[in-house]
């Protein structure tokens, strides 16, 4: 089979600016982690949660997260600056595989500058990097199966067909949307020479590596029966019903700033320019993955995985213009343009700004935007840092409640959580203040079970009495109410119920209903 061949070598000499570069993003995740002025994310408490009830074949979710959370808890403990520190690595990952694709298709130091640059400056990997969730790491893999893609044209060597295989099952075993830029690989593969290779062994041994380390995620949903279905549709019917054409393609520039224009280069530079050809497959595949996404109404930064190949071709592209005038001011255009979006957005992009101000600074900045949640509605912050805050309050006013109990009344209560943030935050909060176990019905904790206490006393947290249907209580008071204004809505003011004698046990509650109170 025929390969897109060898670029002219004007890689030489980058590895000092690879280093500078991947020791710049390093030092900033390091110093974001370390100086945050916010708390654990929301999802970060279910994570937590996922990874102390870990059951690898038999979990609702892919549980690479919950893996990594076990992990850091075993080994250097769970903090802020641990649980922000490991994707600022993962971060620091993927700007090194773009720097590879820029390298590999042969950019010089001009390309691979300007791709450093690029990513360094785009708020969706500022962002993605700042949180531990999946996200980031399914930014991983995806750009890791694009690069092995990218290699598997230039040289023809079937070891990028393992690679293939190990970004793909890597993937499954963190999150199913690994299968979008799986189909816009096959697509891509299909609609050039390529497809000859599916008569040979490569892509199956592919598909087979996919399915022996994704397999947990597999298992998982089989012995589950299937909950992915139901987390869709209720997603679907609360978030992504809502994304038009408009907002999903709206919010690529906002996400990458200028250099959204290098990502078009870089979609369109293979079929324009044959030094670039060797890029012809990626580029196709990640056209098919952002319209696939789009026309399944996907969120705007669910594309952001496409992007650092992207990226990196587009930076070679321009770094390949003959007219050496045209060249840099085209680049100095981008950077400068890229320098002022990065100064405007470091705030939206890096959890450093204390609520206020940053509060004042979004209000300022007027890109509603910025501050709209996922089903459209407008907060004073950013979302995921309305849900990085509160947290530590809501757990001690249960403490406070659960202390003023007597000795045999604490042996027999259970704490609930109304939602996987607040169960997630009196799980992991609880356990250093000595409380009792915490059950929910919310998502994965329904999974989780009711426990073993009974509940002849629960402390609810977020349960409005009004709520909580046929399980009534033989005493039941509002303890206390935990408000805070720069929460998202659901959290800015919170009950604490305090019920005595309930007329039925946690076991059977579990057994009466599916999840969520009502």
């Amino acid at each position: 089979m025929t390969t897109a061949g060898p670029v002219p070598d004007r890689s030489r000499n980058l590895g000092g600016i690879i280093a500078g570069l991947l020791a710049v993003a390093l030092l900033v995740r390091i110093l974001t982690a370390a100086v945050t002025p916010y708390e654990f994310h929301r999802d970060e408490f279910l994570y937590f949660s996922m990874g102390t009830h870990l059951r690898l074949f038999h979990m609702d979710f892919p549980p690479m997260i919950a893996l990594l959370s076990e992990l850091l808890r075993h080994t250097v403990g769970v903090s802020v600056f641990t649980y922000r520190l490991l994707p600022g690595i993962v971060a620091t990952a993927i700007l090194l595989l773009a720097l590879l694709t820029a390298r590999a298709l042969g950019a010089g130091r001009l390309g691979v500058l300007l791709t450093g640059l690029a990513m360094l400056g785009g708020a969706l990997f500022l962002r993605a990097g700042s949180l531990f969730q999946p996200v980031v790491l399914d930014q991983l893999w995806w750009t890791l199966a694009l690069y092995a893609l990218l290699r598997l044209e230039q040289t023809d060597d079937p070891r990028w067909w393992w690679a293939l295989g190990l970004a793909g099952g890597l993937g499954l075993l963190t999150k199913f949307s690994i299968a979008f830029i799986g189909l816009g690989v096959v697509a891509a593969i299909l609609l050039t020479p390529r497809r000859k290779a599916f008569l040979g062994p490569g892509p199956w041994i592919a598909l087979l590596i996919v399915l022996v380390l994704g397999s947990p995620s597999v298992i998982g949903q089989i012995t589950q029966h299937f909950p992915v279905l139901d987390q869709m549709q209720q997603l679907k019917a609360g978030q992504l019903d809502r994304v038009t054409w408009r907002e999903y393609l709206g919010m690529q520039p906002l996400m990458l700033g200028p250099v959204i224009l290098l990502a078009v280069a870089g979609a369109v530079g293979p079929f324009a320019d044959r030094r670039l050809r060797a890029f012809r497959a990626p580029a196709l595949a990640c056209v098919v993955t952002f319209l696939l996404l789009g026309f399944l109404h996907g969120k705007p930064y669910y594309a952001g995985p496409i992007y650092p190949v992207l990226l990196a071709a587009g930076a070679t592209w321009l770094d390949f213009l003959a007219r050496p005038r045209l060249r840099l001011a085209l680049a100095w255009s981008v950077a400068v343009l890229t320098g002022a979006y990065l100064a405007i957005s470091v705030p939206l992009g890096l959890p450093v700004v204390p609520p206020a101000p940053m509060a004042a600074y979004a209000a300022r900045l007027g890109i509603t935007a910025a501050t709209q949640t996922n089903r459209g509605t407008q907060l004073p912050l950013p979302q995921d840092y309305a849900d990085m805050l509160g947290w530590k309050e809501k757990v001690e006013a249960v403490a406070k409640v659960y202390d003023s109990l007597t000795p045999d009344e604490q042996r027999r209560t259970v704490l609930y959580g109304h939602n996987y943030g607040q169960a997630g935050a009196l799980d992991l909060y609880g356990r250093r203040l000595g409380l009792p176990p915490v059950v929910s019905r919310a998502g994965s904790f329904y999974l989780f079970g009711p426990g073993e206490r009974p509940g002849d006393v629960v402390i609810l947290l977020g349960v409005e009495a009004d709520d909580l249907g046929d399980f009534h209580c033989g005493s039941l008071q509002t303890a206390t109410r935990v408000r805070n204004p720069w929460a998202v809505e659901e959290e800015q003011d919170v009950p604490v119920l305090l019920c005595r004698d309930p007329n039925m046990t946690m076991q059977e509650v579990w057994a009466r209903h599916g999840p969520e109170w009502g």
